[in-house]
């Protein structure tokens, strides 16, 4: 059964800034007051789930239970078809090194570990989780279907966005406007279902 979503407040649960700017913009349009898990200096849990949808759940649990306000979670990746679908859950590994997270390494191992594969195809895969203090969490997936391209292009959008571009497009994630990426990503999908099961028509809630 679907929750209907009347909070005022919601965290995003989220130390990633490109994340946090993007699921805050696809937010907007509902008025809702949003922070985030690190603005508030919640710890990020252990990422130790085997799937997306675990992972988004964990993180949403943890941060609902941190701040005592509902909080929206994503876990995210890029599937790459001839890499038997990684990255995948350890997207964001991939980057992290003794720097700290630079995905210019990340995309850089993904070429290399792609080789001569004439395979390019790939998907970006997201899990939202919308969990209350009460303790209920529900969750809506969403993909898109692309190809790996190298090098990698643009310098919009973050993580993989330069080196995947979406079927039936001219531009990488990294190259197109937000607003058209808004309306045609993983995320995108995801967060639409979450909108029909959760929000309704935003003029329908009380301060729409």
């Amino acid at each position: 059964m679907n929750r209907r979503f009347s909070d005022d407040r919601l965290v995003i649960a989220s130390h990633n800034e490109g994340k946090v700017r993007e699921i805050a913009d696809l937010l907007a349009p509902l008025g809702i007051a949003v922070v985030s898990a690190g603005d508030l200096g919640l710890p990020e849990p252990v990422e130790d789930g085997v799937t997306f949808v675990e992972n988004a759940v964990l993180k949403a649990k943890a941060a609902t239970q941190g701040s005592g306000l509902p909080a929206l979670a994503d876990d995210s990746g890029l599937a790459v078809t001839a890499l038997d679908g990684a990255p995948g859950i350890y997207s964001a590994r991939w980057a992290e090194g003794p720097g700290g997270r630079d995905f210019d390494r990340a995309m850089s191992r993904v070429h290399s570990e792609l080789d001569d594969s004439p395979d390019r195809s790939a998907r970006f895969v997201c899990v939202l989780a919308l969990a209350w203090p009460d303790g209920q969490v529900k969750t809506f997936e969403g993909e898109v279907a692309g190809e790996i391209v190298w090098p990698p292009q643009g310098a919009r959008g973050f993580g993989y966005d330069p080196i995947f571009r979406a079927t039936g497009h001219a531009l990488t994630f990294g190259e197109i406007d937000p607003a058209e990426k808004h309306a045609i990503s993983h995320r995108a999908v995801a967060f639409q279902k979450m909108l029909d099961a959760c929000f309704g028509n935003p003029s329908d809630r009380p301060d729409g």
